[in-house]
């Protein structure tokens, strides 16, 4: 758990031009700590212990803004900025040393009790404001424009844009 909130941190001072200390980060970065409270949760979680691991999510979140369901999966240097409004959905997956700033929304389609959430690959940027909905897996390196909406796969690589998004061709 450590390794990961130290790679969060240094994720953080890679990502803000405006970042101070990495302490200061530590303390103060609400996405900083929404993971570091998220990591403690998801084991919680893991261990069966769901009811635990609920309230840390919902003492997180009404102290960071941040919305994160203990069951979902984030991997290592994960970075997000502001967090005010973000969600991350029960059967969520980000990979390592992905961004996502404010108001990002990785959320369901369904009601049913399935894989029902966005998976992220590796190094992908969600600008703020974009929801991706259901099962869809996003490509390694992709980027994911503010206010976009996605609703369908994107291979590696992509730049998606608008409502619903697309792939740019630039």
């Amino acid at each position: 758990m450590m390794k990961c909130t130290i790679e969060d941190v240094r994720a953080a001072k890679q990502f803000d031009p405006a970042a101070p200390s990495c302490i200061m980060i530590y303390l103060t970065y609400p996405g900083v700590i929404a993971l570091r409270r998220h990591r403690r949760a998801h084991k919680f979680w893991i261990k069966g212990f769901k009811n635990l691991a609920r309230w840390i999510s919902y003492r997180t979140r009404k102290i960071t803004g941040v919305d994160i369901h203990p069951a979902a999966q984030i991997g290592h240097g994960v970075f997000i900025d502001h967090g005010m409004g973000t969600v991350i959905g029960e059967t969520a997956v980000i990979g390592d040393h992905c961004v996502l700033y404010h108001g990002v929304t990785l959320g369901s389609n369904t009601f049913e009790k399935v894989d029902r959430h966005p998976k992220l690959g590796k190094n992908v940027i969600v600008y703020a404001n974009a929801t991706l909905l259901g099962p869809i897996k996003i490509g390694d390196h992709s980027v994911v424009a503010a206010g976009a909406v996605v609703v369908k796969d994107a291979p590696p690589y992509s730049k998606l844009i608008g409502v619903p998004a697309h792939r740019n061709s630039l």
